[in-house]
């Protein structure tokens, strides 16, 4: 849990009452390889964050799933769209390695926010980190080639990129697994 509250701390000061308040609400969560937090179509009640491990996020198709995100340790992860409006997600979160988790339900979410003093600056903060994440995403699929997409997402995370099948890769950057084949060849 320490690791939750180190994140936090660099968005925002906590104090020990408002950290025991919020440290409370959350559960631990062990998961293995390829388990499903969020399904499409249901709807997201938690927000968690990674102690260990890799998810990605993707829309699943008959022939090939598209792949749109990935996240890794020391992050939170959700379906923030359904989360907010508590509506049926249109995609699926699943986990790429073991993963352990801890999380925390919306409705204590949203006691967190009306009784802690930092609670609702640590929301806008997340809320504004993920718009950013989110738009450097869409800028890059708009403005760089996928030979760019593939060597900025390696810079982000190499180690971690090896544990990230091919396809899933391929399918993030935006290209099929022969072509990524060929991009890779043409950087080694």
């Amino acid at each position: 849990m320490n690791e939750i509250r180190n994140f936090i701390q660099n968005i925002t000061p906590i104090n020990d009452s408002d950290w025991q308040f919020f440290s409370s609400k959350l559960q631990e969560v062990e998961l293995k390889k390829h388990s499903i937090l969020l399904k499409l179509g249901a709807v997201e009640n938690h927000l968690s964050f990674i102690t260990k491990g890799i998810v990605r996020f993707h829309v699943p198709g008959e022939e090939v799933d598209l792949t749109f995100g990935f996240l890794f340790e020391n992050e939170f992860v959700t379906g923030y769209d359904s989360f907010l409006t508590q509506t049926p997600s249109e995609y699926q979160i699943e986990t790429l390695t073991d993963t352990i988790l801890w999380k925390i339900s919306h409705k204590d979410l949203k006691e967190v926010y009306e009784k802690t003093s930092v609670g609702n600056i640590m929301g806008r903060k997340m809320a504004e980190n993920m718009f950013l994440i989110k738009s450097k995403r869409e800028l890059s699929l708009l403005s760089k080639t996928a030979e760019e997409r593939y060597l900025d997402l390696f810079s982000y995370r190499p180690k971690l990129l090896q544990q990230i099948p091919l396809k899933y890769i391929a399918s993030y950057i935006g290209v099929t697994p022969q072509a990524l084949s060929r991009i890779r060849r043409r950087i080694t």
